[in-house]
């Protein structure tokens, strides 16, 4: 990966971390995971052990209290596997689950689940979605009715990453009869009433576990309530920009591998007489993607830059994850045709990134959502 303007000497030495964690725990290994459909749990907890699953929480609950420009150097860091199914599994702990809890959570609520968050003992998922709901996130139908000391929810969530083996979920429901009037709670596997209503086959992300998951009469104390009462939508709203800034170095990860897999690919390909490289139109489309991702990567850069200074960046913010999200599908989708047959091999890395990058245009916001609020801020 080329510098920026933005690294400093900690940044290099997380890289070199986590690209060592990759070499070692992760690429030997994933394929047998997308068998399996999920990530081994001690894979997570040596995560943990290694303080790779809590950078951006507070130290005192074993986090590193790392800003976000340091959060986006793992999430890009951690995107150089070919695996996407191992990536999500992380980045919805670490960037979309686990910042729940992060930025609402009551100091008991935090000594109670933080430590176990960042250790890999306890893994988490966010139930937003619903069948209905995607990125209508005000849609929401799943309800939560407070009966004295208690909370009780009802309703379905569907497409929940993490959601078939997890432990510890952060649950928006609607507390009130108004559009954005909804909260979040904190619900433990097990209790009563809340149950995986099926586990769902994707055609990529295939070793990161995906469910619906119901809600029939689950009662959590009142003091799982996650935040304020009524202001859950505005806390999913706030962690979207930590969310789409992961998503973007997802894309961008991919964009790099593909890159680079297909670089070495066609040096050595013969066809007729030559090797492809030396098609220039092999060369030149190549060249053009290459300069489509640096300039992505470097807006990237500049959006988690502008979070650490506190800047409302909403508009940017959306831009990234729409542009990244197409992009990346453009680049894989090239780098798969210069591969031939071979590029619809299962089991290869250029077709396993293939798959799983196409769900980066839809998960997370959908192109077409992002555009939207993207315009509505000019």
């Amino acid at each position: 990966m080329t510098a920026t303007i933005y690294d400093n000497p900690d940044h290099e030495l997380l890289r070199d971390q986590v690209a060592r964690f990759l070499e070692r725990e992760v690429e030997p290994h994933a394929a047998a995971w997308e068998e399996t459909g999920m990530v081994p749990r001690d894979v997570l907890r040596r995560m943990g052990q290694a303080g790779l699953l809590g950078i951006a929480f507070e130290e005192a609950y074993g986090g590193a209290d790392a800003d976000a420009m340091t959060n986006l150097v793992f999430a890009e860091a951690l995107s150089q596997s070919t695996f996407a199914g191992f990536i999500i599994t992380v980045l919805v702990h670490t960037d979309m689950a686990g910042p729940h809890l992060h930025h609402a959570g009551t100091p008991a609520q935090k000594a109670k689940y933080l430590p176990k968050v960042t250790a890999g003992e306890l893994i988490t998922a966010v139930g937003i979605s619903e069948p209905g709901a995607g990125s209508d996130v005000a849609g929401m139908r799943t309800t939560a009715r407070r009966e004295g000391d208690e909370w009780v929810i009802n309703g379905t969530k569907m497409f929940i990453t993490n959601g078939v083996h997890g432990d510890l979920y952060f649950v928006a429901a609607k507390t009130g009869t108004a559009r954005h009037d909804m909260s979040m709670f904190i619900v433990e596997k097990g209790t009563p009433g809340f149950t995986v209503g099926r586990a769902l086959k994707k055609t990529g992300w295939l070793s990161s576990d995906t469910a619906e998951l119901v809600f029939d009469n689950v009662r959590i104390p009142a003091g799982n309530l996650l935040g304020e009462e009524g202001k859950g939508f505005y806390s999913v709203m706030k962690n979207f920009q930590t969310e789409r800034i992961a998503l973007g170095a997802m894309a961008i990860g991919h964009c790099t591998q593909a890159l680079k897999i297909t670089l070495d690919h066609v040096r050595q390909r013969q066809a007729f007489g030559a090797t492809l490289w030396d098609q220039q139109t092999i060369r030149q489309r190549l060249s053009m993607l290459d300069a489509k991702v640096r300039a992505a990567r470097q807006f990237m850069y500049h959006c988690a830059w502008s979070v650490t200074q506190g800047h409302d960046i909403v508009q940017e913010v959306s831009m990234l994850k729409a542009l990244t999200g197409e992009l990346v599908n453009e680049v894989v989708q090239t780098c798969q045709q210069f591969h031939g047959g071979m590029g619809f091999i299962r089991e290869t890395a250029i077709e396993r990134l293939w798959r799983d990058a196409r769900v980066l245009a839809i998960g997370g916001g959908a192109t077409e959502v992002m555009l939207e609020e993207v315009a509505k801020r000019y």
